[in-house]
């Protein structure tokens, strides 16, 4: 059994981190009613707003997209048509081998990151999630109205072998110019015969 001087402590401890959580729920509730945070897609998020979204978004991806099974992926065919794919509705966003995205991807806030290296933090099975289910508050849309199943596999497969891509590679399997930061439209999953 605790002493007199050890529960003294303990409630002091408790009463501490109760006024501590108050005063925090008080001030965010001030700063929210008030207007001050800024949302404008102008501005980034203060550094830890934007770390705790990051992480729940990981964690978030991971869970979701744990029992999603990949298929076979790697087909010539399905890497071109990927590639057309990636031309068409991610290149303005996220950019490619030797270009940079669109003054709109470059707008947004927080600003796409570039998928060449998409595959080194994400795994196939995430990627899919990702691109089928979009991300909330990011910018990026859920693909699964616009695109097929086999599509967005084809883009995931594309995805795997981009980071191979010089700017001429990624200009000749998507059939977009190599010194433009804005490639040609490739047709889009309701043109695919």
């Amino acid at each position: 059994m605790p002493s007199n001087r050890q529960r003294l402590i303990l409630k002091t401890i408790a009463a501490t981190l109760a006024v501590t959580g108050l005063a925090a729920a008080a001030i965010g509730g001030i700063v929210l009613r008030a207007g001050w945070y800024d949302i404008t897609a102008i501005s980034s998020h203060w550094q830890p707003v934007y770390t705790v979204l990051e992480t729940g978004m990981h964690y978030s991806v991971r869970h979701y997209a744990r029992d999603v099974e990949v298929p076979k992926l790697g087909d010539p065919q399905q890497i071109k048509r990927g590639a057309a794919l990636y031309a068409a509705n991610c290149a303005q966003c996220h950019g490619g081998p030797g270009f940079a995205q669109s003054p709109i991807g470059q707008s947004m806030q927080p600003v796409p990151g570039p998928l060449i290296d998409a595959g080194k933090r994400w795994g196939q099975r995430e990627l899919y999630w990702i691109t089928r289910k979009g991300i909330k508050m990011s910018g990026m849309p859920a693909w699964e109205y616009h695109m097929s199943e086999a599509d967005t596999w084809a883009v995931v497969a594309f995805m795997g072998v981009l980071p191979t891509l010089s700017a001429r590679d990624y200009g000749a399997v998507t059939n977009t110019p190599t010194n433009t930061a804005t490639p040609v439209a490739a047709p889009m999953a309701e043109d695919a015969p």
